[in-house]
């Protein structure tokens, strides 16, 4: 299976929610016919009797006792899938339809409790089957309540877990948790570490060999940069990766760019097996994504429609936090080098300027006009020239200066405009110490 394949598989089966109930039957039929065959040694061994067991049950209690964990087990799983789809349609007209795929379908716990419910379900189903006129399958019935214990444990935990997970806390968090992930992937390397920024194809003059994009148009997820570096190293050339993670790219676009004297041989069809398309971006290698749902959910929030700015301060906090790690990276590592340290591949990475500009723009545009979000941006950005080093200052001192222009236009009373230019951490309510140690 080809890379691009093989990567679009995994990423939809992590996103799935019917995966974890698939196994959970695959686990179902193994365990089952175990504990038949458990129960029925324990049974010819003496150890266990059919008719005063593990509970003492008689065949009409069993019956009952199953049939009441079915019963359960079934109403648990119409509950859990009927309240995710309601959760769906809040989360995505609440704060952005973005969280979808990448907080709700992929979060493990919710799909692990669904499929303890199926497991649960197809076990008992089973035991209350195999049940004759006199004889009780003690071991099968005990281990069917003891699932079904476990089910209404879960489902209660579920209920608790599901609505503290959609507070908008949470799911800010979560994503500026993802978002940490994909960024100490893409650089790895801290400011200090002496990376310089690196040429890309311009300087190279125009490339010997042109690979465009054949197929279905889509966006970028994902590119194997391991296989582009051996290939490269292998006809001694460099492979110029021309679109960015995150970008759309339609038919016949180019989407390498080859520098060097045996670039013919290289093949175009395992050159494009090396790139994952799809219909929705992902964070997996796109740290710009992150960012970008942050401040969906922030642009929702300041809507007339939600008028939610608290909601947006949460979303600026973890911006913060964000910018804090990108400015403290090396972010100009467009040039891969293979073991020798020669350069074979050249990756565009979001830079500095870019980070800034999505973090702060358009929340600037549409939240100036609250005094909570001017505050807060404020305090975002004090602290950001307050922690990065010096080279990282010019395009916050931008920002700061575009946000006092915009405040400036925005409130017209005095009194309004010099509350709104204190920096505030909490937006509206947070800076009493600030003004006692003044």
């Amino acid at each position: 299976m080809d890379w691009n394949r093989w990567y679009s598989l995994k990423s939809y089966l992590k996103t799935s929610l019917w995966t974890v109930p698939l196994i959970a039957v695959a686990i179902y039929m193994v365990v089952k016919p175990s504990t038949e065959m458990l129960g029925r040694w324990l049974v010819t061994r003496g150890i266990l009797d059919p008719k005063n067991g593990l509970f003492g049950l008689t065949m009409t209690g069993a019956r009952s006792l199953v049939g009441d964990i079915v019963s359960a087990d079934m109403a648990f799983l119409v509950f859990t899938f009927g309240s995710l789809l309601v959760a769906i349609q809040v989360a995505g007209g609440q704060y952005t339809p973005r969280i979808i795929a990448t907080t709700l379908l992929c979060d493990n716990i919710i799909r692990g409790v669904s499929g303890l419910f199926v497991f649960t379900l197809l076990f008992a189903n089973r035991t209350l089957a195999l049940m004759g006129e006199n004889e009780v399958h003690q071991l099968q019935v005990f281990l069917a309540a003891l699932f079904g214990f476990a089910s209404v444990v879960a489902f209660l935990f579920l209920i608790d877990y599901a609505a503290k997970s959609l507070r908008p806390v949470s799911l800010v968090a979560r994503v500026g948790q993802h978002g940490i992930k994909v960024i100490d992937s893409v650089y790895p390397f801290p400011a200090a570490s002496g990376v310089m920024a690196l040429e890309s194809g311009s300087a190279r003059g125009a490339p010997d060999r042109v690979v465009i994009h054949r197929g279905k148009p889509g966006i970028v997820l994902a590119v194997n940069l391991e296989r582009l570096v051996a290939k490269a190293r292998r006809t001694d050339s460099v492979i110029e990766f021309v679109p960015q993670v995150g970008d759309f790219v339609s038919v016949d676009e180019p989407l390498f760019f080859l520098y060097g004297s045996n670039v013919g041989v290289v093949d175009e069809k395992r050159l494009r097996a090396q790139v994952a398309f799809g219909s929705e971006r992902t964070m997996e290698q796109d740290p710009v994504f992150a960012f970008r749902i942050l401040v969906d959910i922030a642009l929702k929030a300041l809507s007339a429609a939600i008028n939610d700015p608290t909601t947006a301060v949460l979303a600026i906090d973890q911006l913060q936090r964000l910018l804090r790690i990108v400015g403290k990276r090396s972010l100009h590592t467009e040039e891969i080098a293979d073991s020798a340290g020669h350069p074979r591949v050249i990756l565009r990475t979001p830079d500095w300027e870019d980070f800034v500009h999505i973090a702060f723009r358009e929340i600037r545009q549409c939240g100036a006009g609250s005094i909570q979000i001017a505050r807060r941006l404020r305090a975002a950005i004090d602290n950001l020239l307050q922690s990065l080093p010096e080279h990282r200052h010019e395009a916050l001192l931008i920002e700061l200066s575009l946000l006092d222009r915009a405040i400036a236009g925005k409130h017209l009373f005095p009194e309004d405009l010099a509350l709104a230019r204190i920096p505030d951490s909490q937006g509206l309510g947070g800076s009493a110490s600030l003004r006692e140690s003044n």
